[in-house]
C-alpha cells in the first residue's frame, strides 16, 4: 500500500475501537470490502458459519421505553416471549429509536459502546463457537471475539432467548 488508499475509520467504528482498547480486547475492528448489514452477508464476507455472527437486536421495553439489546447467534431467531419473561413487555424498535438509543444505524449496531446504556442479554447459543464476530458500529465494520469475551466486555447475562430449532 502506498498510503493513498488509507481512509480514516468511520466515527462509529472509532468509538467501538476506543472502547475495545479501554477494555483490553485483543482484536480491533476491521472493515469489510462490502456491507454486512445482515448476518448472512457478514458470514459470507468472513467465510464463517452463520451462527458465528453475533447479531445485535434492539427492542423497546414498553413500560419505560428502555432499549433492550439481545445479542444472538446469526442462525437463530429471538423468542420475544422468552426475552419478555426476563425483562418485561417488549415492543418493536424502529430505526429512529435504535439510532437515538445506541448511536448506530441498524445493520451496524455493535454489542457495546452505545450512546445510552441498554439492558443487554447474550444468547447462550453463541457459546457453541470458539470464535464469533460482531458489528463494529458500521455496516462494513466487524470485530472478532469469543463468547466469553462478549460476556466480559458487556457484563451482560447469558440466557436462553431464542426459538427452539426444528429437529433435523
Amino acid at each position: 500500500m502506498c498510503g493513498a488508499e488509507l481512509k480514516p475509520l468511520p466515527e462509529g467504528v472509532q468509538r467501538v475501537s476506543r472502547q475495545l482498547q479501554e477494555l483490553g480486547h485483543a482484536h480491533m475492528p476491521q472493515m469489510l470490502d462490502g456491507a454486512a448489514r445482515t448476518a448472512q452477508q457478514a458470514a459470507d464476507a468472513l467465510g464463517v458459519a452463520l451462527g458465528q455472527i453475533a447479531k445485535s437486536i434492539i427492542f423497546r421495553r414498553k413500560p419505560d421505553g428502555a432499549a433492550v439489546l439481545v445479542v444472538t447467534s446469526g442462525d437463530r431467531r429471538v423468542d420475544e416471549k422468552k426475552v419478555e419473561a426476563l425483562v418485561g413487555k417488549l415492543g418493536r424498535a424502529d430505526a429512529e429509536f435504535v439510532k437515538a438509543q445506541t448511536g448506530y444505524s441498524i445493520g451496524g449496531v455493535p454489542p457495546l459502546a452505545h450512546t445510552n446504556t441498554s439492558l443487554t442479554l447474550i444468547d447462550r447459543e453463541l457459546f457453541r463457537f470458539d470464535e464469533i464476530w460482531a458489528a463494529a458500529g458500521h455496516p462494513h465494520g466487524v470485530f472478532r471475539l469469543s463468547p466469553a469475551d462478549l460476556e466480559r466486555l458487556t457484563g451482560a447475562p447469558v440466557a436462553d432467548v431464542t426459538q427452539e430449532q426444528a429437529a433435523a
